[in-house]
């Protein structure tokens, strides 16, 4: 019985780091976990990719304080209008608004400069 207990434990440890890093949707880059909701404005960076399927574009950028992010990363940001896709295209640099809403990073405002 001790033995059942001992891996059903080692089991759920290993399990709730797992869980902790697919709450990030910023493609892996080592944002925060949190899921408080945060707005950044004036944002500039460069496309990287579209996905127009998802209504999804990734952003190379600078530093995000509002995000708690100190250093620049390439991040996928879901567009709020699925109209944003058709605006841009990788290589475009771009001037944008996030904000963060449970952990997602949304788009709501993008314009190539």
């Amino acid at each position: 019985m001790n033995r059942r207990l001992f891996l059903a434990t080692a089991a759920m440890s290993l399990a709730l780091p797992v869980a902790a890093l697919a709450q990030h949707e910023h493609g892996g880059q080592g944002a925060p976990a949190s899921t408080g909701n945060a707005q950044a404005s004036d944002l500039s960076g460069q496309v990287t990719r579209v996905d127009a399927r998802a209504s999804k574009i990734t952003i190379k950028h600078g530093p995000i304080k509002e995000f708690g992010l100190e250093d620049g990363h390439t991040m996928v940001f879901r567009a709020q209008q699925p109209d944003m896709v058709k605006a841009v295209k990788a290589g475009d640099k771009v001037k944008f608004d996030a904000e963060r809403v449970n952990g997602e990073y949304i788009l709501n405002k993008i314009q190539k400069t």
